[in-house]
């Protein structure tokens, strides 16, 4: 049997890395996740009359630099009257796409607290992530809200379970990229979109034209063409945008070896 402590990768994370790691990257990967709230009492319409139901609902998701979810939602959607009533919830994070048995994949489930959060780079973030939602983020019942996670629960295959603690899941808060992010994104894609589509065909395997960078963190990047998205790893963890532009130097370097190959 394998060894139950070390998970598979995930999209962005090593074979044999940490749980807290494959958590982290889950998150990272995931544009959407199920969200489970407590029902309040006297929803309306056909809800039952009496609160305590858990309510599941899809919804589309982005990180924080440290990889706390990050979530656009309506004051008039079911599950942010939930959160008003009750902030804790649990996201469910899906790794098994794909998989021929979806069982044998990662999935987490992680447990916190969600609050609204103006903040402008958040906001930003969570948009580059869906920019289709800058169609509807300025309507006035619409804000970010993020979780504060408090515990995690990942299931990576039979025999491959873990709890843990937020500190074991979450990256570095406060990093200096997270400031410059903006920048490095928009250069990416104003100056290297070339770059970026050898990233996507040569590094990930990925088909199409057209691939954008929408996001930039201490381990890795986040690519999107329509619909579909993608995670190109670092090698290594960086803190600041110097950093990262050596990593981003390094990656195409690669990918024009291989395919000049």
């Amino acid at each position: 049997m394998t060894d139950p402590a070390s998970p598979p990768s995930t999209p962005g994370t090593p074979p044999g890395a940490p749980p807290g790691a494959v958590v982290r990257g889950l998150l990272r990967a995931a544009d959407r996740a199920t969200l489970a709230t407590t029902l309040v009492a006297g929803a309306g319409g056909d809800a039952p009359p009496a609160g305590g139901w858990p309510y599941a609902s899809l919804v589309l998701m982005a990180v924080d630099h440290d990889a706390a979810p990050l979530l656009l939602v309506s004051t008039l959607a079911e599950h942010t009257r939930n959160l008003q009533a009750d902030p804790r919830a649990a996201i469910l994070v899906d790794g098994t796409a794909g998989l021929d048995e979806p069982l044998t994949g990662a999935r987490a489930t992680l447990l916190g607290r969600f609050a609204r959060d103006d903040d402008p780079e958040r906001r930003a973030r969570y948009l580059r992530r869906h920019p289709s939602a800058a169609g509807y983020a300025g309507f006035g019942d619409f804000a970010i809200w993020r979780m504060t996670v408090e515990r995690a629960h990942l299931v990576a295959g039979f025999g491959r379970i873990h709890w843990m603690a937020a500190d074991a899941v979450l990256g570095e808060p406060g990093l200096p990229l997270a400031a410059r992010e903006a920048d490095v994104v928009a250069h990416m894609n104003e100056d290297h979109a070339d770059a970026i589509q050898l990233y996507a065909r040569v590094l990930l395997g990925l088909d199409g034209e057209g691939w954008r960078m929408t996001g930039c963190d201490a381990e890795g990047a986040d690519l999107r063409l329509g619909g579909r998205v993608a995670r190109l790893p670092f090698d290594q963890p960086v803190r600041d945008a110097e950093a990262a532009r050596i990593q981003l130097v390094k990656l195409v370097k690669r990918a024009r070896e291989r395919a000049g190959g």
